[in-house]
């Protein structure tokens, strides 16, 4: 199914850009929230991969927050009547790290618009292209891809999500409750109420529990790699979402091995044991 009359075409290359000194609060909120040691975070201290998504946040008026608790639509990303908006994955090529007291810029753009028709009914695909400069030249990279849903109808079948690879070369069982997720949303300053307001999520969304955020799965997840195999530097990861993960139940950040290549599969799985995040790392040759 295409946009009938392009009628979204004006937000195809459409550009903002906004610049930020990474600062340390951000970097030691969410140590704490992954039971991390408080090591002092001061000037020059590296920001771990994805750590990024504390900064460069969308400060949106209270008056300019639609009902799902978003910002109204029609600012940067374009006004798709779809109402259910989630994270469906993200590409990233990762060059140095960032660190504390950097001026930083963020540079981005919408690179492609489509609309299909899904099992569950229409769908929309934005994807956007962030640059990240700092001092030293062009730090990481990312391809962020968004999807609109319709509305869940009550009758909609249950999405059967697919088994996960059964031969992992690590597993750790872990759980996000809702003090994790409502932690991580402030961290994000996201207000997104599928991930803290469970009356809402229950009977607008029409899901079993609050949903734990996309990112902070691909976190944890990349987080899991690097503190298995140490002082390799991430070079390149990408990750889609394939199954909802709620604050429910638990579930298990499983991967193999990077291979001669340094490239290592990847994926969350929940407690029935079906895939819901599915990744792709490439790390640099042991040192």
């Amino acid at each position: 199914m295409t946009d009938t009359a392009g009628k979204f075409d004006a937000w195809l290359g459409k550009t903002e850009s906004c610049t930020e000194v990474i600062g340390p609060n951000p970097l030691r909120g969410f140590a704490a929230l992954l039971d991390r040691p408080q090591t002092p975070a001061g000037a020059g201290s590296p920001l771990p991969p994805l750590w990024h998504w504390c900064y460069f946040l969308e400060m949106t008026p209270q008056s300019e927050i639609a009902e799902d608790g978003h910002a109204r639509k029609g600012g940067f990303l374009p006004p798709i009547e779809l109402p259910r908006r989630m994270w469906a994955g993200s590409r990233f090529r990762f060059h140095h790290p960032l660190y504390i007291g950097e001026t930083v810029t963020r540079r981005s753009r919408i690179d492609g618009i489509e609309f299909k028709q899904g099992r569950s009914g229409r769908l929309a695909f934005v994807e956007v292209a962030h640059e990240y400069d700092s001092p030293a030249g062009l730090a990481f990279s990312e391809r962020h891809d968004i999807v609109y849903r319709e509305a869940r109808a009550a009758d909609a079948p249950a999405h059967a999500p697919g088994p996960v690879p059964a031969d992992a070369d690590f597993e750790r069982e872990t759980r996000a409750d809702a003090i994790v997720l409502f932690r991580y949303s402030a961290l994000t300053f996201n207000a997104h109420r599928i991930h803290y307001d469970r009356d809402y999520v229950r009977d607008v969304e029409d899901y079993p529990g609050l949903l734990v955020h996309g990112p902070l799965l691909a976190t944890l997840l990349i987080d899991e790699l690097l503190l298995r195999f140490p002082g390799r530097p991430l070079l390149e990861y990408s990750f889609r979402m394939t199954n909802p993960v709620f604050d429910t139940q638990s579930f298990s950040l499983c991967g193999r091995e990077p291979d001669a290549t340094g490239r290592a599969d990847l994926w969350i799985a929940n407690e029935e044991g079906a895939e819901c995040l599915r990744g792709e790392a490439r790390m640099a040759p042991p040192a």
